[in-house]
């Protein structure tokens, strides 16, 4: 019966990670392009020499999923985003994913200002990064102050390769440190074009962070995968051993009790 059952597990890993594995390439295809616009968006900012000003009640976005079966990858977030709570108690805390949520909670129940789950069922999509950033920048109502006017950080899984992944910090500013910026005088911008450059970089960065994350948690599902496969064929090899040796003994004894009864007939 565990050898059944064992077997079974292992057909189950095994397809799940030739899953993973189909949707590791998609997932790197949309990783690159979302980082291609990510990485020009920002440049701006690192062009006029934005300098983000320390505040006592930052806003800090952990970015993980509602999925498990795929290592600790969002225990990675969530060490990170308490690090960084370790400097700043006061920091309001967004939290995308359940599974990053349930472990954030658990020693800052109360800096945790709104929380979204569901996301990325289908992989990153911009719209959805749209909706978050929209949320986030409309959670004023509730923290009686613009929670992006004190400057952010969004931590999310870096994709370095398909069995290495790092929880890296992304920086977004409110459209005031953009406009406080030493060489923004270079450019005639408005203070409507600075808010809306604000929201389209919130989001543009919030779907950079969803787009990364998605990717280096197919690729540790792929490996997880693998791994309970391989697992999975230790234990059946060693049970299929141990069932041949029990079953080899009951043989070897009946055989004995034959041999033993013919003996004492003659």
């Amino acid at each position: 019966m565990r050898l059944k059952s064992i077997s079974n597990i292992a057909k189950i890993t095994k397809s799940m990670k030739m899953i993973a594995s189909t949707k590791v390439t998609k997932a790197q295809r949309n990783m690159e392009t979302a980082r291609a616009y990510g990485q020009s968006a920002n440049s701006l900012l690192s062009h006029i020499e934005v300098v983000q000003k320390e505040a006592a009640n930052p806003l800090v976005v952990a970015v993980s999923s509602d999925r498990g079966l795929c290592g600790g990858i969002h225990s990675s977030v969530s060490r990170a985003v308490k690090r960084y709570m370790a400097n700043h108690q006061e920091a309001s805390i967004a939290v995308i994913g359940q599974k990053a949520r349930n472990q954030i909670q658990r020693d800052y129940r109360e800096n945790i200002i709104i929380h979204f789950d569901q996301v990325t069922k289908v992989g990153p999509l911009w719209l959805e990064a749209s909706m978050i950033a929209d949320q986030i920048l409309g959670s004023k109502a509730e923290g009686g102050a613009d929670k992006l006017e004190n400057g952010g950080t969004i931590v999310y899984n870096k994709f370095k390769s398909v069995i290495s992944y790092e929880a890296t910090p992304l920086a977004v500013h409110s459209a005031e440190t953009i406009a406080a910026a030493p060489k923004l005088a270079a450019y005639e911008v408005d203070d409507a074009i600075l808010k809306s450059y604000e929201e389209f970089t919130l989001a543009n960065s919030l779907y950079w962070a969803l787009a990364e994350g998605y990717a280096s948690e197919m690729a540790a599902k792929r490996t997880a995968m693998e791994n309970a496969t391989k697992n999975a064929g230790e234990m059946i090899t060693k049970l299929t051993l141990t069932y041949n040796r029990s079953r080899q003994a009951a043989i070897t004894n009946e055989l004995i009790d034959i041999i033993t009864g013919a003996s004492s007939l003659n």
